[in-house]
């Protein structure tokens, strides 16, 4: 069984969530931090952090660009909830393969354990990243050696779609890639809903 709650700005939509998953109270979730550690602009992290709390979840960070092999594996495969927040995809996919932690959370999800990707998040749940260029720099993951990325979707979500300030790199990976991948636009007030094969898109 396989769930996927993908998102542009988890704040936004954390009450379709709450529909999503309505056992939450006392659940724990792994908190990855890791793409927002190299941008300027963070505030969707403690804004993501605040929502889960006061769902009832206790949050467990982790920044797997500088926790232990063991750490990792332990809080993935012991928290409830798998959760990977926004910031620089390249740099994000360019730690898991470094740690290993895509297989981990490859095997959990696969496994039935809930991931909630936001942003970044959302886009490395696709098969390959290539198609963020236009919204991400590369140059901020120099030991990436290519854009395989935890393949959970068989579509690639693109965030922010018509949502401030991402409203032309959104629309120019559209424009792009419309006719060779599997797109699915969303805005900062959609989700993405996947329950095995079943996708749906709710917003609010």
């Amino acid at each position: 069984m396989k769930k996927l709650f993908l998102v542009s700005s988890f704040k936004d939509v954390a009450n379709i969530f709450t529909r999503f998953e309505n056992d939450l109270n006392g659940k724990t979730v792994t908190f990855i931090t890791t793409a927002s550690k190299v941008e300027k602009v963070v505030f969707y992290v403690k804004a993501g952090k605040k929502a889960l709390e006061q769902m009832g979840l206790i949050v467990d960070e982790l920044d797997i660009s500088t926790a232990t092999i063991d750490e990792i594996s332990t809080k993935i495969k012991n928290n409830d909830f798998i959760y990977i927040t926004g910031g620089n995809t390249f740099f994000l996919l360019q730690e898991f393969k470094r740690t290993g932690t895509d297989k981990i959370i490859i095997d959990e999800v696969n496994s039935g354990k809930i991931y909630i990707g936001e942003s970044a998040g959302a886009i490395v749940a696709s098969a390959n990243i290539e198609y963020a260029k236009g919204m991400d720099s590369v140059v901020k993951a120099p030991d990436l050696t290519n854009f395989e990325a935890l393949g959970l979707s068989d579509f690639f979500t693109v965030p922010h779609y018509n949502s401030p300030p991402f409203q032309k790199a959104a629309q120019k990976i559209i424009d792009t890639y419309t006719n060779t991948l599997n797109l699915t636009p969303i805005s900062n007030n959609e989700a993405i809903l996947v329950h095995n094969n079943e996708v749906k898109i709710e917003s609010n």
